[in-house]
């Protein structure tokens, strides 16, 4: 039985019979399963590949944050090294150095 007649048909009993509890929570649990599954058809996930799908995104984010975190890495160690550069080239000038190289 498809979940919207399973749907329908327990609202039509809640409603001829009165609603009991475990009425109320079967049309929670039919209503909330037919929401999961719409809203996985709008994503384009309801098929069988979803599950292949899922994993390769988050293989595909994974691999994009090392990435991320790898290129500002080498950023800073650029910027470390550049910063030291200078550092040792106005000590060098402040000792007088380019009197030695002449």
């Amino acid at each position: 039985m498809k979940t919207d007649d399973m749907l329908a048909g327990l609202a039509a009993e809640a409603k001829r019979e009165g609603i009991d509890v475990v009425t109320l929570r079967a049309i929670i649990e039919e209503a909330s399963d037919a929401g999961a599954a719409r809203a996985l058809e709008r994503l384009g996930l309801s098929d069988g590949a979803a599950h292949a799908d899922v994993k390769e995104l988050r293989q595909l984010l994974a691999a994009w944050r090392e990435a991320k975190r790898g290129a500002l890495k080498a950023a800073l160690d650029w910027l470390v090294k550049g910063l030291l550069a200078l550092l040792l080239i106005g000590i060098a000038v402040r000792l007088g150095a380019g009197e030695w190289v002449r």
